[in-house]
């Protein structure tokens, strides 16, 4: 795999669909923009998908003989052989992009989503998270924004960013500093349930994992906060700038405890969601599983991934095993 040709143009087609949302946003109004477009296998496809995946396809098409072949795994087309005609066998790099996470806050205009991509040898199906070697994440900020973040990691060389000021096209360097605190008591940290059902059992665990954590706070005093960000590239983000100290999404252990009880499920985290994971690793913060095992989901658009980011190891040590007994307690994990 050629890293930086496959680099700059994960980042040229993350800057063109920045530009189309962002035109999106300021030409067509919310009501158009949240239209159903159809219901997919692993989520809604919303118009201002739709609008994106007209961009990104041709773009892609056009780079894959120069990239030996794509397997191209996406939200909203599920796999796609690029150039067409090409056996899947013989494409060189297995692609995942989501290329809006966070789709629900920006078709609103309310907060940033991101484009998410991660690149690896094409192993077939088998190929998996872990085997992903570059990765950039954009950000596609709201109609009153015009600066926009760029993420990238090439495996084992580290994570870089710039910031792009969209009216100007001038680049500017960013920092990616990940919080060095040692403890989540006097930061954002939070378990994510931005969607029903079962929020009352993620909420109870979150504070129950405060009350062990800070069991002194005093009255009438906030010493922990909490951002539920409605897009998983956001949440990773939000850690990788140091704003976040640990979040977990815990959905898929949720959805079991509810399937057993005879319950209604809900929307989980595809491998998509996490493609820009690289950037986390390569910027030291630790990633997990839901379970704390190493997040390695195959590259495909149904299977359930939950996830727990922490800004470092202090932060791991202390929340990780209070967390766990707190899962085991609550039915969310056997042992």
């Amino acid at each position: 795999m050629n890293h930086e040709l496959i680099k700059n143009i994960l980042c040229e087609l993350g800057e063109a669909v920045c530009r189309k949302v962002h035109q999106s946003l300021r030409q067509s109004s919310t009501e158009a923009l949240s239209a159903v477009y159809k219901e997919g296998e692993d989520d809604t496809i919303y118009q201002i998908d739709r609008d994106v995946e007209e961009v990104l396809i041709p773009q892609l098409t056009s780079y894959a003989p120069q990239l030996g072949g794509i397997v191209l795994i996406m939200e909203g087309v599920n796999e796609m052989v690029l150039p067409e005609g090409l056996p899947s066998e013989q494409a060189q790099i297995r692609l995942i992009i989501d290329p809006i996470d966070g789709t629900r806050g920006i078709m609103y205009d309310k907060r940033s989503a991101f484009f998410l991509a991660g690149a690896a040898p094409n192993n077939g199906p088998e190929t998996c998270l872990q085997d992903i070697e570059v990765a950039v994440m954009t950000e596609l900020p709201t109609s009153r924004s015009f600066l926009s973040d760029t993420l990238w990691a090439i495996k084992n060389k580290g994570a870089h960013a710039f910031t792009r000021d969209l009216k100007s096209n001038e680049f500017f360097p960013r920092n990616i500093s990940p919080s060095k605190a040692k403890t989540i008591v006097g930061g954002f940290s939070q378990i994510a349930r931005f969607f029903p059902p079962g929020r009352s059992i993620l909420a109870q665990l979150d504070d129950e994992l405060i009350q062990i954590l800070a069991p002194d706070m005093p009255a009438g005093k906030a010493i922990l906060f909490e951002d539920q960000y409605i897009s998983s590239g956001g949440q990773l983000y939000e850690v990788l700038m140091g704003h976040d100290r640990f979040i977990a999404d815990l959905r898929p252990l949720l959805y079991n405890r509810l399937a057993r009880e005879g319950k209604t499920i809900g929307l989980v985290c595809h491998p998509y969601d996490v493609a820009a994971h690289l950037i986390g690793s390569e910027a030291g913060i630790i990633i997990t599983n839901e379970l704390g095992e190493l997040l390695n989901p195959k590259l495909d658009v149904t299977s359930p991934v939950g996830f727990m980011l922490f800004a470092n190891e202090h932060i791991q040590q202390q929340v990780q095993p209070v967390l766990r007994e707190l899962l085991i307690k609550n039915d969310l994990l056997t042992t």
